[in-house]
């Protein structure tokens, strides 16, 4: 089994997708000459040519309407975003068409276009460059909205997303683009909407997404030699959210803690929360524990951005409150 980066892992996913589909074509500011921002278009343009692989002005909302006019004549385009905070540029296009087009064309038309692009906290980049938008584009019909946290996830997901008849947000991290993992070499899914144990336990229930699961990982190993069991869930995907597995996992432990790296008012968390406390309040043994970033912008400053974002003391903090120690 191959040891790839999470940029590899993705890349790979796309140059599969486009070896198998003549439709699948990449288009992004710098995903050719460049090879990508941050690498993970690296060698597409020389392996498939600019008919296929296409550099666009710096005009999110222009490239990414040109995406859904595509996706509606047949073609499966991949939008690489910057960053999802350049995205927001491209609001209308998503929220407007892409999302609503299936709908109000009475099931005419389908739109498989797949957007993709860090999204979340990265490192020093302040308020205009480090924001989490899973809590705003999940709440949108007719979205399916993934984000995944290994290299492993990374590609099997990219290639169902991109296989997907609906159009699909892919939200990953600047910080994760560098982090290995093993591959298979041989083809695999992964289907959207399903969600991952990433750590079996049964003391409390931690739910984590993206690069915020690493470090909710460091805190179930450091309770673990506290002797508490913490199981760790990764969603995967966020819209549609594998609600079974929670509540499964939920009606294990009987305690959870939700981490993420956004803000708390109407984030994924709390709607995960609403949904737990409905279906499995007689199983909790607690209140519904959650971790999330400070409610203000994001501060340039290293050690004020480390106090802002959740951390492994915090995720431990919650883990005991939920246990009353």
């Amino acid at each position: 089994m191959a040891v790839l980066t999470f940029r590899e892992a993705l890349g790979q996913a796309m140059a599969e997708e486009m070896e198998r589909d003549p439709n699948v074509f990449l288009m992004g500011e710098e995903v050719g000459l460049y090879n990508g921002a941050y690498k993970v278009s690296k060698g597409l343009l020389d392996r498939f040519g600019p008919r296929r692989v296409w550099d666009s002005p710096i005009s999110e909302l222009g490239f990414a309407g040109l995406g859904v006019g595509a996706a509606m004549t047949g073609t499966r385009p991949i939008i690489e975003f910057m960053t999802w905070n350049f995205g927001i540029q491209a609001l209308d296009q998503i929220v407007n068409h892409a999302a609503k087009m299936l709908y109000m064309s009475g099931g005419q038309f389908n739109v498989p276009i797949v957007f993709r692009g860090p999204n979340g906290a990265a490192h020093m980049l302040a308020a205009q460059h480090s924001q989490a938008y899973e809590p705003m584009l999940t709440n949108i019909p007719g979205l399916k909205v993934v984000t995944c946290s290994t290299p492993y996830d990374g590609k099997g997901l990219l290639k169902a997303a991109i296989r997907d008849n609906n159009p699909v947000l892919f939200l990953e991290s600047e910080m994760m683009y560098g982090m290995k993992g093993e591959v298979p070499d041989e083809e695999y899914i992964i289907p959207l909407g399903v969600g991952d144990i990433k750590r079996e336990g049964t003391d409390v229930t931690l739910i984590a997404w993206n690069k915020i699961l690493h470090k909710t990982m460091e805190a179930a190993e450091a309770l673990a030699k506290e002797g508490i069991s913490a199981e760790v869930l990764d969603p995967r995907t966020l819209q549609p959210l594998d609600e079974d597995l929670i509540f499964a996992s939920v009606r294990k432990t009987h305690r959870l803690v939700i981490v993420e790296e956004a803000w708390s008012f109407g984030s994924v968390g709390s709607q995960i929360a609403d949904r737990v406390q409905k279906e499995c309040f007689d199983e909790l043994d607690a209140p519904i524990g959650r971790v999330t970033n400070e409610f203000v912008p994001m501060p340039y400053n290293e050690a004020q951005e480390e106090r802002t974002v959740p951390s492994v003391e915090r995720i431990v903090a919650a883990v005991k409150e939920a246990l009353y120690l």
